[in-house]
Formats: structure tokens, sequence, C-alpha cells
């Protein structure tokens, strides 16, 4: 976008590109789509904003929507299985990867930051959720600590230490709604809790879609993340994949919109106020309390997939190789590397499961 947009075209000046770049950091949503829908907006408001978010989106929903349906229709082929037997394996790799590059970035040497990562990856490991409240709480300790307001002294600190948290996140259990509602609500609440990079949503997808409302088993959303690899645009579109396994094309539709929506809003309701308040250091001492914690929430899910996408020696020799890859050849994309994975599964899992 920048070498595009700024450099090339020079439709959008380098001082608006980073204002959009700060609230992309700022607020929840995928980040390359709200700095998009910013650019958008810059010029042409809310207009621009949309015909941006619908255009940044659509090819890519438009992919995983035929991938679905290939899915949907030969998925319990033989060679289909063989496919995704490497795939799963090498997305394990990419993501643990992606992991390691977001903590060393993100996390540096702040040892608050490394209590938010640590706390939030052994979370997210022993429930195999995340629970959506403890990236406010991240968020709230990384402003109270670093650059509280004046009117907090530490006897207010102290307070707040002791005070009591809720116990669950289940915001959705229990209520009986028909199925497009429910997935609207759902993939809404994920897509409002996504910060900095789309595998943010991972571990908040699998704690709902599998754990929550079993809507898939672990096979299928490991696919379902890896057609998201595979495919051209954000990786948060695997929503699309997972509503159409789940409701078909409303299903897809609804999950994709739930998803974006609060990127959406989040990006143009704040955008005309990010100037005057993007570098206040209370507020970005909370987004980094809550980057912290979507990384460490990242690490935790690395390890939940891991438990069901490695399942003997050959995937685990996969998914060490994609690291290892991915270490010594910077510029090596993953589609790359998917490709390769699913060639190997086709040729192992014949001979490994015959």
């Amino acid at each position: 976008m920048r070498r595009d947009l700024v450099e090339r075209r020079g439709w959008i000046t380098e001082a608006d590109y980073k204002e959009g770049l700060t609230l992309a950091q700022l607020a929840p949503g995928p980040m390359a789509a709200q700095l998009a829908i910013y650019l958008g907006f810059v010029h042409y408001r809310v207009l621009g904003a949309t015909l941006v978010g619908f255009a940044f989106v659509l090819p890519s929903f438009l992919m995983v929507l035929a991938l679905g349906f290939a899915y949907a229709q030969f998925g319990g082929l033989s060679w289909m299985q063989a496919v995704f037997y490497g795939v799963g394996a090498a997305v394990v790799g990419i993501i643990a990867m992606s992991a390691y590059k977001l903590t060393t970035k993100t996390v540096g040497s702040d040892k608050l930051l490394w209590a938010i990562f640590l706390t939030l990856a052994t979370v997210t490991f022993i429930t195999e959720s995340e629970i959506a409240w403890l990236f406010i709480v991240a968020g709230l300790i990384g402003w109270l600590w670093r650059a509280p307001p004046k009117w907090l002294h530490k006897s207010g600190l102290n307070a707040l230490a002791g005070a009591s948290l809720p116990a669950t996140s289940g915001l959705l259990s229990g209520i009986d709604l028909p199925q497009l509602v429910q997935i609207g609500a759902f993939f809404a609440k994920a897509g409002a809790f996504v910060f900095g990079s789309g595998l943010a949503i991972v571990p908040f997808l699998y704690g709902g879609v599998v754990t929550e409302h079993h809507w898939l088993n672990d096979k299928q959303f490991v696919d379902a993340v890896a057609v998201a690899m595979i495919t051209p645009g954000p990786v948060v579109i695997t929503v699309g994949f997972i509503g159409y396994l789940v409701a078909g094309l409303p299903g897809a539709c609804v999950a994709a919109l739930g998803t974006f929506l609060p990127c959406y809003l989040f990006t143009v309701i704040p955008a005309p106020y990010v100037k005057k308040y993007g570098h206040r250091p209370g507020v970005k001492a909370f987004v980094d309390g809550i980057t912290a914690a979507a990384v460490g929430a990242i690490t935790g899910s690395v390890l939940v997939i891991a438990k069901r996408s490695i399942v003997d020696i050959p995937t685990a020799v996969l998914a060490i190789a994609t690291v290892l890859l991915l270490l010594r050849f910077k510029k090596l994309q993953e589609p790359v590397i998917v490709t390769a994975a699913a060639l190997f599964g086709l040729v192992a899992y014949p001979i490994l499961h015959h």
C-alpha cells in the first residue's frame, strides 16, 4: 500500500499513511484491513472507506467460498485427506514462526509484557480457548502501570489489584437463537478482539467453533486455517470458509460480515480523532498490553493445534522443517510451503495409511 499509494501514485501523503498505521495498531481488527479502510477514508470519508473495505475483502472471500464448496463436496475423499495431512503440519510450523516473530517484535525485553504474554499463552493452552476479558485486563494493566492517570495513586492500583474478575467468558452460551444469528454474534465478538496480526483470531475461533459450539471438529478447523494460508488476502478470511461449512453460503456471508464489521466501525468512527489522541502515552500503553496478550494467545494456540495436527513422526518432521525453512529463507512465501506440504501429503499419506 505504501509503495503504490504513497510513493508511486501519490494519492496518499506520508503523514496520512502513518496516521492510518497508528490507528490500525490502536484499534481492534486485522491491521492490513484497517489501514486500507483508513486510506479510503482519507479522501472520500465513509464512502471511500466502505468501497475499499469491500474491495479488500471480496476477492479472497470468493476464493474461500469456492474452496469451501470443494471441501464440502470432496473433503471425504482420500486424496483430499492426503493433502490436508501434509498441510496441517505445515500450518503449525507457519503459525509457530509467526508467533516467534511477533513475540520478538512486540514483547522484546519488557518484563511486564512478558508476564502478560506468558499468562495468556498458558491460559490459552490449558483452556483451549481465548478468554476475551483477559485482553481488556491486559490493556488496563499496561495503561495503569506505564502511564497511570494523575488521579490514580498507588493506593488506587492496589485496590484494583484486589478486585475480583469474571470467572468465564461464555457471553453467548445458553442463548437459544437461530443459527445465523448465533454465527453472526460469535464472529462479531471474534472480530472485535483481533489485535495486530490476523492470526490473533485463530485461538479465539478455535475456542468458539470447536470447543464451545462444536460446529467443526479439530481436523476441519486446521484445514480452515490452511485454506486461509493458501489464498491471497487477509488470514482472517478463514471465517468465510468456516461459515460455509457450518451453514452454507448464508453462513459464510454472515460470518464474514460479523468479523469485518467491527473492524470497519473501529476504523471509521475514531478516524477523525487519530491525529489528536493516537500518540498519547496512556493509549499506547493500553495497546501494548493488549498486543502482548494477543501474541501470547497465538503462541498458546500453536500448541493446541499441534496436538491435533502432528499425529506421527513425518508430520512432526514437516512442522520442524517448515520453521527451519522460514528461518533460513526470509522471503519464502507461505503459499509455497503449503503447496509443497500438500504434495508431500499426497505422496506420504497413502504409503503410511494404506
